[in-house]
């Protein structure tokens, strides 16, 4: 069964505005072109009661989360939302506790900031929190969004560790159980800009069944109903392994190069979308549309 809420993942370095600025109030709107077209703003028109929607700022994988949460609060604040609140869950008894389920259960929107992935699900996985808003994104018009740490660890199956360039030699990419928001794929973030490709190609190959997802900054996927459909300024690269002929994988050593066989690789920008049920990609804008 599909899920009743929806899911957005975010590459990280979201573009908020330049809030440390002195003259945040009078030449803010130079730094607002992001606002009216992008990935918050897609946040609030999607949830339930949009501005009077609940939002739970959540910077537990940060390690400056009186930075970041305010950040964040501030930016969701500028687009008209009115009921934002900081929930920086620091250990498991807080994620355990009547309070902070409670809040759970009352929010419309969870968004998860950056930092530590590892952090996120060591903190969160398995407490009654985690449980709280699973349930509420399997059985109602809810919402968790995620930038870079918190885009990671919505999967089932999460990347939490493996340098850029020796990501395809065998053995350097790590993974591990994420918060198990969506099934059957693996999401990598800063992707572009950190030249993450051979992460994903790696974990990919290691179980073709898992469909990578490589989000560029600034640049997110909205999930609904199965369809993924990319929302933000940059790119979306999604590589499929199920049409993968040949591989060495097997039968080299640790830190040995992997070879790979007929990849499928899709980049998908702004409005494309794809679908998860046929993996089945449209582009908005084509050329060959008539």
């Amino acid at each position: 069964m599909k899920p009743v809420g929806k899911l957005i993942v975010i590459g990280g370095a979201v573009n908020k505005g330049s809030f440390a600025e002195t003259d945040f109030d009078s030449n803010v709107e130079q730094n607002l072109n992001f606002f009216e077209k992008g990935i918050l703003r897609k946040i609030i028109n999607e949830s339930q009661f949009k501005e009077d929607s609940v939002i739970e700022v959540i910077p537990t994988a940060s390690q400056i989360p009186q930075i970041v949460g305010p950040e964040y609060k501030k930016a969701f604040e500028f687009l008209g939302a009115k009921n934002v609140q900081i929930l920086d869950i620091t250990n498991r008894e807080q994620a355990n506790s009547d309070a902070f389920v409670a809040r759970a259960n009352a929010a419309d929107v969870v968004m998860f900031t950056g930092g530590d992935q590892l952090r996120l699900s060591s903190i969160l996985g398995g407490t009654r929190f985690h449980d709280a808003i699973l349930n509420k994104y399997q059985t109602q018009n809810f919402i968790y969004a995620g930038t870079s740490a918190g885009a990671a660890a919505a999967s089932e199956n999460m990347i939490y560790q493996g340098s850029s360039s020796e990501a395809l030699l065998k053995g350097e990419v790590k993974t591990t159980q994420g918060l198990g928001f969506i099934d059957d794929v693996i999401i990598d973030t800063h992707f572009v800009q950190r030249g993450r490709i051979g992460r994903l190609f790696q974990s990919v190959v290691n179980n073709p069944r898992t469909l990578g997802i490589g989000l560029g900054e600034d640049t997110g996927l909205f999930i609904h109903n199965g369809i993924m459909t990319a929302v933000g300024s940059g790119l979306v690269i999604i590589v499929d392994g199920r049409f993968i002929k040949d591989t060495n994988l097997t039968n080299i050593r640790l830190g040995e190069p992997v070879s790979i066989d007929n990849l499928t690789v899709h980049v998908m920008s702004q409005d494309d979308h794809f679908d998860l049920t046929t993996k089945e990609m449209t582009i908005v804008n084509s050329q060959y549309h008539i």
